[in-house]
């Protein structure tokens, strides 16, 4: 049976008229409420009122793109490569999936500020868009109850036709999966420093519940165990992803352990954080306490002294998230390809000081 407007409203306890609202977005409502309507929007699948120059097709012709924080150049940098494929060459008839002649795409940033809720909540608008392709760009929330509904919601856009693409996130069933190998880049990370002749390093990680944390903090352990390093937890301290939580961790850890030699950070903008708290206790990078990073954003190389780090190519994997979303690129073999990092060696990391 076609679920209508009405129904929504009954199941949201509104009337018709607020439905219509929050699916529109031309009335400002109330953030409860709106979830509220989301929610039963998403519970009864009511994806059927788009626009009605997409009624006639298969898909419509906004692309969504999801990302974490867009004022975070891991992000930025990703984004800004996949919309620029989206943006530009032919478009065949299968890849514009019925749109318009011409296949304009308009390709739609969506800032989740890394709530589950809010993801859930963007992909529940772009499904009843009819998006064309949505691409999921970062680390995933692994919660079980976030990841049910996500595979739940996938499957309902895959089998209307939504072309889905990670993009530096692990596989999931009815999506194309560029995941980066994050244990990988860790673990060479930790070697490196190992090689140096570092014993007490500090690691500072990201939030717990993503799996870009977890498989870093696995890569590390991992290098540790290889060389029969103890795995102290006073070692590891867990924040955000970004310059003040690198600060304030790093004073941590040498409240925790004075004579520590090196720091590894969840990512580069954590390092720079790192540097400053080192830098603000009198010591010196590296001399005293090595530093390193991980993505090698831009700003890494003109860091002071310039950081070590793990290159992902952020770029490059976005481009090709866009071409396989616009149906320019074949998927790779069995829809799952790892994209590798490359360690960069630089200033920031030396042998540990002696004594």
């Amino acid at each position: 049976m076609t679920v209508t407007l009405a129904d929504v409203a009954a199941r949201a306890q509104v009337s018709p008229a607020t439905v219509s609202r929050v699916l529109n977005g031309n009335y400002p409502v109330a953030a409860s409420t709106r979830e509220r309507v989301l929610r039963a929007v998403d519970e009864l699948d009511y994806v059927l009122n788009g626009p009605a120059s997409a009624l006639a097709a298969a898909t419509s012709d906004l692309v969504g793109i999801l990302v974490n924080d867009i004022a975070d150049p891991f992000f930025g940098i990703m984004a800004g490569a996949i919309q620029s494929e989206i943006g530009g060459g032919p478009w065949t008839s299968e890849a514009r999936g019925g749109g318009r002649a011409g296949g304009e795409r308009l390709a739609v940033v969506c800032n989740t500020g890394g709530s589950p809720e809010r993801e859930l909540t963007y992909l529940t608008l772009l499904q009843r868009q009819r998006a064309a392709a949505v691409v999921l760009t970062g680390g995933a929330v692994e919660t079980p109850a976030h990841q049910d509904a996500l595979a739940e919601k996938l499957g309902k856009m895959a089998a209307a036709g939504t072309r889905l693409v990670l993009c530096g996130r692990p596989p999931v069933p009815d999506a194309v999966a560029l995941t980066f190998d994050n244990r990988g880049g860790g673990q060479q990370l930790t070697e490196h420093l190992i090689g140096l002749g570092h014993r007490r390093l500090g690691y500072i990680t990201g939030p717990q519940e993503r799996t870009t944390t977890r498989h870093r903090l696995e890569g590390h352990r991992a290098a540790l165990a290889a060389a029969g390093i103890e795995d102290d937890p006073r070692r590891v301290v867990h924040g955000r992803y970004d310059r003040r939580s690198g600060y304030e961790a790093t004073l941590e850890l040498l409240r925790r352990e004075p004579q520590l030699t090196a720091v590894v950070a969840a990512n580069d903008t954590v390092a720079l954080g790192a540097c400053a708290a080192l830098r603000d206790a009198g010591l010196r990078i590296p001399d005293d306490v090595s530093v390193a990073g991980f993505d090698d954003l831009p700003f890494s190389v003109d860091a002071v002294p310039a950081l070590t780090t793990v290159r992902l190519p952020l770029s490059e994997a976005g481009a090709r998230a866009g071409r396989i979303a616009m149906g320019r690129e074949e998927p790779p073999p069995g829809g799952i390809a790892t994209v590798r990092g490359e360690l960069m060696v630089r200033g920031s990391t030396g042998g540990p000081r002696k004594g």
